[in-house]
C-alpha cells in the first residue's frame, strides 16, 4: 500500500498515511511507529527513495519517491494480492456445506 500511494508522486510519510486512510475509508489506520520502519524497509530494498524537501507549511520532510524496481514489485504483488482477495471474499460468500 505504501508503494501504491506513491505512483501519484513524491510525498513526505504523513501524506502516505493519509491517502491510505482515506482511501481505504479509514479502515486502515497507519500510526507513526508502523509507517517509518516499514518505509525504512522499502528503501533498504530499493523500492523506494528518499530525499529532503520542505513540506506545505514550511518544514523540513523527507519526500519518498517509488523507484523502478518499487513499480516492478509493485506490479507483481499487486497480482499476488488481488488473487488472494478474491479467494477470501469466495470463501465468505459461501456458506459452509454440513458434513
Amino acid at each position: 500500500m505504501i508503494v501504491e500511494a506513491l505512483l501519484a508522486g513524491p510525498t513526505h510519510g504523513y501524506g502516505i498515511a493519509r491517502w491510505i486512510e482515506q482511501t481505504t475509508r479509514d479502515v486502515l489506520l497507519i500510526e507513526e511507529g508502523s509507517l517509518y520502519p516499514a518505509l525504512r524497509r522499502l528503501e533498504d530494498r530499493g523500492l523506494v527513495a528518499s530525499e529532503w524537501g520542505i513540506s506545505d507549511n514550511n518544514r523540513r520532510a523527507r519526500y519518498y519517491h517509488i523507484t523502478v524496481e518499487g513499480r516492478t514489485h509493485l506490479r507483481a504483488e499487486a497480482k499476488v494480492w488481488t488473487r488472494y482477495a478474491s479467494a477470501v471474499t469466495s470463501v465468505l460468500r459461501v456458506a459452509p456445506a454440513v458434513v
